[in-house]
């Protein structure tokens, strides 16, 4: 519903600028090809186009406005509640009323189809803008203040967003996905999010997550079940379900989690996490495999 009342608001302005060119260009030509001899009444065009043209013309826009904006602003409750959360140069979602306490993930959304969402926005470092042009209109993200966005995806399907406020060296690499669902199939994707992962059970992912441990990971990374709780990073308890890899950068294989872990400076330069191309290729491949195995 916003994405659909911000079109038809583009489309008013754009045939409403047709409009007052085509009075413009009208006049114009009555100056350039009238007759010398003929005589118009200043006094009417005073009247009509400066007086009585522009008071209608502003009426009717801040009338419209006014209504395109109640469309924006106002959403009936109970909705669902998301916290979004801008770092340089990805996402953080909340969900602080999942059944089983806060899910916390990132750089996808998931929602409802059909049901209004209400994003709480704020940042952690600098402005950000939060994007979903087939959803709804720009947000900023502004540290220390909380701006609410509403959404609504009316069908079930994956909306591309993007952070649209320059916000530092990758910002062309900060996007996201919003996953609207079912109602059925967003309960159950919120109910497993919850969860706990189980431990490993073969010997190659045992090995991977005991490195993921040793090696520093766990200082900046979460991953629920495990003595990992780093805040500094994306919550990573559930990685391996995720589509993407890093804000969109990547597609999310177990391949390209492996290159992100060695050489992720040369893939996203500027990132927070440095490179971890020191590491054995066996031991990045064994980290790789138990992180994509968290699903």
């Amino acid at each position: 519903p916003a994405a659909r009342a911000i079109a038809q608001a583009w489309w008013v302005m754009f045939w409403g600028a047709w409009a007052v060119l085509a009075l413009v260009m009208g006049l114009v030509l009555y100056a350039v090809f009238r007759r010398p001899q003929s005589r118009s009444s200043g006094r009417a065009f005073i009247i009509g186009g400066g007086l009585l043209l522009p008071i209608l013309t502003l009426a009717a826009l801040l009338i419209y406005g006014t209504q395109i904006g109640n469309i924006l602003t106002d959403r009936p409750l109970p909705a669902v509640r998301i916290e979004v959360i801008g770092h340089q140069w990805w996402w953080e979602v909340r969900y602080p009323d999942a059944p089983a306490g806060e899910v916390v993930t990132a750089n996808e959304i998931h929602i409802p189809a059909a049901r209004p969402v209400q994003l709480l926005l704020t940042s952690d470092d600098v402005i950000h803008s939060f994007w979903v042009p087939t959803l709804a209109g720009k947000l900023d993200l502004i540290p220390g203040k909380l701006n609410r966005l509403w959404i609504q995806a009316d069908a079930p399907g994956r909306y591309r967003g993007q952070c649209a406020e320059f916000c530092g060296l990758q910002h062309a690499r900060m996007a996201l996905l919003v996953i609207a669902q079912p109602q059925a199939d967003f309960d159950h994707w919120l109910t497993h999010q919850g969860r706990t992962p189980t431990a490993p059970a073969d010997a190659l992912r045992q090995r991977g997550r005991a490195a993921f441990l040793e090696v520093g990971c766990a200082d900046c990374h979460t991953v629920r079940g495990t003595p990992a709780d780093g805040k500094q990073g994306p919550d990573l308890t559930h990685v391996g379900s995720r589509h993407t890899l890093a804000a969109l950068t990547l597609e999310n294989t177990p391949d390209n989690l492996a290159r992100w872990i060695a050489h992720n400076q040369a893939l996203k330069p500027g990132n927070r996490m440095k490179s971890f191309d020191h590491l054995p290729q066996d031991q990045i491949a064994a980290i790789a495999a138990w992180l994509e195995s968290l699903r």
